[in-house]
């Protein structure tokens, strides 16, 4: 299995801007894709002339967001031959963000659930041919064998290949944004040995069950799963 992520992943991320902030907007969905890890570090975005025309936006837009996000320290670019924009790696050490408004964090966490559960059942609902099959599976072995510099970036494209698996494309949208949100708050603590342990054993069960078409098992174990992250993000946040 590649990295590659899946297709509405993909659309989800490079899908275009609005008009009246292109810039901001252009700025805001490579952050996205970075914290998604759709990109990898240390790999390259596509060409500027293909992020122009999935953004809607100019090439002089395009180039202006990437000189922006280079300049704070996330994408580098190079020249020559094997040229490019590159994912910086490391990726810059997000600052402390303090405590976080209650409301927000209430907000962003109940969208969550309410997005990942419904996208485990719907996968689970479906009759998922042999192809999807192995991709999920093969997506699940690869977080569990991730080390920990990867772990969440591997984390969050299994838990988008659940979304996609869904077949509601406009959930895949949503989960992402949802989900960058999430990430860049995680991303300011540690992870915990133990707590990549258990949360690999539930992502083996809310696989098992997306594969076994069992949709009341699959929403539980998501909801069960989703409990633990969130009781850490309480506890370093709020």
């Amino acid at each position: 299995m590649t990295d590659e992520p899946l297709r509405e992943v993909r659309r989800a991320v490079y899908r275009p801007v609005r008009e009246g902030n292109a810039l901001e907007d252009t700025v805001a969905r490579l952050v996205q894709t970075i914290r998604l890890g759709v990109v990898a570090p240390g790999e390259s975005l596509p060409p500027e002339r293909e992020l122009a025309l999935r953004y809607a936006v100019s090439r002089d837009t395009v180039r202006e967001a990437i000189r922006e996000l280079a300049g704070a320290g996330f994408l580098v670019p190079r020249r020559g031959r094997y040229g490019g924009t590159f994912v910086a790696d490391p990726l810059p050490q997000p600052p402390d963000p303090g405590k976080v408004d209650a409301a927000e964090l209430d907000d962003i966490l109940g969208l969550r659930r309410v997005l990942e559960a419904g996208a485990a059942r719907a996968a689970a609902e479906r009759t998922l041919d042999q192809p999807v099959r192995e991709e999920l599976w093969a997506r699940f072995e690869a977080t569990s064998a991730a080390t920990e510099a990867d772990y969440r970036r591997l984390d969050t494209l299994l838990h988008l290949t659940i979304a996609e698996m869904s077949g509601i494309p406009s959930l895949v949208t949503l989960a992402a944004e949802n989900r960058a949100r999430v990430n860049a708050w995680l991303d300011t603590f540690p992870l915990l040995p133990r707590n990549i342990e258990h949360s690999n054993e539930q992502h083996e069960r809310i696989v098992t069950a997306i594969l076994a078409g069992r949709a009341e098992a699959a929403e539980a174990a998501v909801l069960e799963h989703l409990a633990g992250s969130e009781a850490l993000l309480r506890g370093f946040l709020a």
